[in-house]
């Protein structure tokens, strides 16, 4: 996938869960499956997940290679992400990062807050995504919890799948 595609399919990911959840009854915001996480902790875990990717993208591609390395194999596509993904998530015994363990719930008062911060997330994303150079994107690396060192495409590529994972869940749990 090009840099546009990839965009697209973030745009078209993300828009899909925040309509979901506008139809959703407000009253369900902070209920769920039992020792599952509510609804609203999906919508904070997937804030907590591209608030550093953000961060990443802008910090100066020197310091990037300098800290995580380049890439040393062929960028994978939209569809080995994803498998792969699939495949890691079924080995992880706690199926939650460590950085979304123990999270609050939000309350009805704060979902408007929740979506719109989710959305501006997601929209710095685009905007800082769409500076880098094609090139640049299967050549610099970023760590992921749970897939290890990732090319920019593919944790950007990721990112899209995640708010589907998460669309999916919701659409059959809750």
């Amino acid at each position: 996938m090009n840099k546009v595609e990839i965009q697209q399919i973030l745009t078209d990911k993300h828009q899909r869960l925040i309509n979901w959840v506008k139809d959703h009854a407000d009253e369900k915001w902070n209920q769920g499956p039992p020792n599952k996480w509510t609804t609203g902790q999906h919508f904070l875990h997937l804030i907590q997940s591209i608030k550093p990717l953000n961060r990443a993208l802008t910090v100066p591609k020197f310091f990037l290679k300098y800290k995580f390395g380049v890439s040393n194999r062929e960028t994978r596509t939209y569809e080995q992400v994803v498998n792969r993904y699939q495949e890691r998530l079924s080995k992880v015994t706690a199926g939650i990062s460590p950085f979304s363990r123990n999270m609050r719930i939000p309350n009805n008062q704060e979902k408007s807050n929740i979506l719109l911060e989710l959305t501006k997330q997601h929209k710095r994303l685009n905007k800082k995504f769409s500076k880098w150079e094609e090139k640049d994107l299967d050549k610099y690396i970023l760590p992921h919890p749970l897939m290890g060192r990732m090319p920019v495409r593919e944790i950007v590529m990721w990112t899209a799948y995640h708010a589907e994972h998460h669309h999916r869940i919701l659409e059959e749990k809750y």
